[in-house]
């Protein structure tokens, strides 16, 4: 089957597209990023495929602060195949194929031919209700932010001789807006949930995974949801646990260079903390989390890295429960672990 890779870098009012079919190449003029631009795209698409009997079309764009998500959209509505690459990874690419070069007409050149040359994994929207759950979880860390914010302000000006009344007002009238708002969406959230059953459950199952409470658990089903869009319900947690970057990274060569592995940091840096602060509160308890943690770092682990290693497991743990769609069943993990 004959493929048009369209690969587009895409800003805020703009974006450039480039076309890749049988080793020929094209680059079409910067768009703006609308409606107008969008069915500029398609005209130039459907010309190209009628033209060159074309009969496929693979989109490649990179995430781009949410500036994507309407050409997305669009393209998805006309039945065109959409990659969404890890931007870190494409870079890596381009510098092995000698690409240096970093303007909007090369990066559109270069998506075109990465999309060509590995056939990235086809990227589709998460179901409705955990798209909305999604975002309401990241507008709820925003809000977390934002109160850290103002709350270490407040600390730290507290302490400030000659501090204006009108400064310690203002702190005090935002950071209880930031509160009350809070609140209402953390509300939002638990009706949001209270509203779909299917969530509901599987809540309800991944809450018995050891680290894994209340404060987490939305993040994780959500993460779940995304790794089985992207792998199906058959993908491993291996490439899981690689997608949200608490894979390790070994550097070795020879007998004379092994420095200490690091994990690969790829994937959501909220989620990552969020999985290492549940490790932290799982191996307090006494669950089979803890005998994993102990045995690691009786076996001479440093502390940290025994973390990141049960942060590995409950991702794994998680991923069974989701799947199975079963509870935790700490008889089935590994001898060795049994409390």
């Amino acid at each position: 089957m004959s493929t048009l890779y369209v690969g587009c870098d895409i800003a805020k009012d703009s974006f450039v597209a480039a076309f890749q079919w049988n080793g020929q190449q094209q680059l079409l003029p910067s768009m703006p990023n609308s409606p107008v631009g969008f069915g500029s795209l398609l005209q130039s698409i459907r010309h190209i495929q009628l033209l060159h009997n074309l009969e496929t079309v693979h989109l490649i764009i990179e995430p781009t602060a949410g500036y994507e998500l309407a050409l997305v959209n669009f393209c998805l509505a006309q039945g065109f195949q959409i990659s969404l690459p890890n931007p870190l990874h494409v870079r890596e690419w381009a510098r092995g194929m000698r690409r240096r070069a970093k303007t909007d007409r090369q990066d559109a050149i270069v998506l075109a031919r990465f999309g060509a040359e590995t056939n990235p994994p086809l990227w589709q929207p998460l179901p409705s209700e955990v798209a909305e759950l999604e975002q309401m979880l990241r507008r709820k860390e925003d809000l977390e932010q934002m109160l850290r914010q103002e709350r270490n302000r407040q600390g730290t000006l507290r302490e400030r001789p000659g501090l204006p009344e009108a400064v310690k007002s203002s702190l005090e009238r935002v950071i209880g807006a930031l509160e009350q708002e809070l609140a209402e969406l953390e509300q939002q959230i638990k009706q949001h949930v209270g509203q779909h059953s299917e969530l509901q459950e599987q809540a309800r199952l991944l809450l018995s995974v050891p680290g894994l409470g209340v404060k987490n658990v939305l993040w994780v089903l959500v993460l779940l949801h995304r790794w089985k869009v992207l792998g199906g319900c058959g993908g491993e947690s291996k490439g899981l646990v690689a997608y949200v970057g608490l894979d390790p990274k070994p550097h070795e060569s020879g007998s004379s260079v092994h420095k200490r592995a690091l994990i690969s940091r790829m994937g959501n840096r909220v989620l990552r903390r969020r999985l290492f602060l549940s490790a932290l509160g799982g191996i307090r308890g006494q669950n089979v989390l803890r005998a994993f943690y102990m045995r690691l770092v009786g076996r001479g682990k440093p502390k940290k890295a025994a973390l990141i290693a049960a942060a590995r497991k409950i991702v794994v743990w998680a991923w069974a429960v989701f799947r199975d769609h079963t509870c935790f069943d700490p008889a089935k993990v590994s001898p060795k672990l049994a409390l």
